[in-house]
């Protein structure tokens, strides 16, 4: 079973979040037969690429309940509708500028009853909602996002790290993260979970 890659690191999934889980492969292989959401040669690997990817962030923090997180440049709901699932308490927005894209992430949250899980069509430049965390995948350098969501960052403390941005990246990251070296946190993936396509992946967690 596909989804037995995210019970081996997260083995405490309620009855429904296993459910959950397990619904968005033929969904996102459906949406993706229509629009071009993952790679087509890479939709076989949704739940190692995809869903185990957005949760290395539940690695780095366990958001309290009423946590709000905004997923900036979500694309078709990543890393926002996997993180939602696991954390029902929290109220997740998740934004991206292509609106066929956002149109998916709809759809995936209608079908599995994802209610604390907002998509919306918007660039991150409009947004003008506060939160306590903005998550992220591989969507600009860290410098430019940081520009952008700043302003979207809450004063209001709720959890054990203080508020800012996580984002997921690989490769390379030395010239992004130069700007704020003394205070970023890089975290290699591979400390989590085993498989190889892990190896050179980090979560970036930025206080702001």
């Amino acid at each position: 079973m596909p989804i037995d890659i995210i019970q081996k690191y997260f083995p405490g999934l309620t009855d429904l979040q296993q459910q959950q889980f397990a619904q968005l492969d033929n969904l996102y292989r459906e949406w993706n037969a229509k629009i071009n959401v993952i790679s087509r040669k890479d939709i076989d690997n949704l739940y190692e690429h995809h869903i185990l990817h957005s949760l290395a962030i539940a690695k780095v923090i366990n958001f309290r309940p009423t946590t709000q997180i905004l997923d900036f440049g979500t694309g078709g709901g990543f890393p926002g509708i996997p993180l939602a699932i696991l954390f029902p308490e929290c109220q997740f927005r998740l934004i991206d500028g292509t609106g066929k894209k956002i149109r998916v992430a709809q759809e995936v949250c209608q079908a599995i009853g994802l209610t604390n899980c907002q998509p919306v069509h918007l660039r991150g430049e409009d947004e003008k909602g506060k939160y306590d965390f903005v998550v992220s995948r591989a969507v600009m350098s860290l410098p430019d996002l940081v520009k952008i969501v700043r302003k979207n960052i809450s004063k209001t403390q709720r959890n054990t790290l203080p508020n800012g941005i996580i984002c997921l990246k690989g490769g390379e990251l030395q010239a992004e993260t130069q700007p704020f070296r003394n205070i970023v946190e890089l975290t290699d993936i591979s400390t989590f979970f085993s498989e190889e396509w892990f190896k050179e992946k980090h979560v970036i967690y930025l206080p702001i």
